[in-house]
């Protein structure tokens, strides 16, 4: 098998706005954990204190994400040195690694998604509720 150094030069556009989006989630997620910090210091509820503790693993998550998709990043970097410099064998597993990091990134990515739909049904099913009564 033959990998020209285009092929993890691709992966550099992709990642880095995978990577923006990944940012601009974790900012937003931690304004709200700050404004509901504020807003449980003022009344303690447990409701406040599942939202937070929610967004927590969610920040936690996005963590990972972002560890994931710079790994991803740094691989092709080195993928690319390695077939610059003629180490083609080895360009090759860095390059395979580097997908794979790309993949864990988006799996976590799904799985954070997917904490957000539920906490986010959960969030709307007391309208639902209040509005069959």
């Amino acid at each position: 098998m033959t990998l020209h150094i285009e092929t993890p030069a691709l992966l550099f556009s992709a990642t880095s706005l995978i990577l923006l989006a990944y940012t601009n989630r974790f900012l937003t997620i931690a304004q709200i954990v700050r404004s509901l910090k504020k807003n449980y210091d003022e009344n303690q509820t447990k409701s406040i204190l599942l939202q937070i503790k929610n967004l927590n693993l969610r920040l936690s998550l996005i963590r990972y994400m972002q560890l994931f998709g710079v790994l991803c990043l740094f691989l092709s970097v080195f993928a690319m040195l390695c077939l610059f410099l003629e180490q083609q064998t080895l360009g090759i597993y860095l390059f395979a690694g580097s997908l794979l990091c790309l993949l864990a990134s988006l799996g976590i990515s799904f799985w954070e998604i997917s904490i957000s739909v539920t906490a986010l049904r959960l969030h709307l099913s007391d309208l639902i509720d209040e509005k069959t009564n």
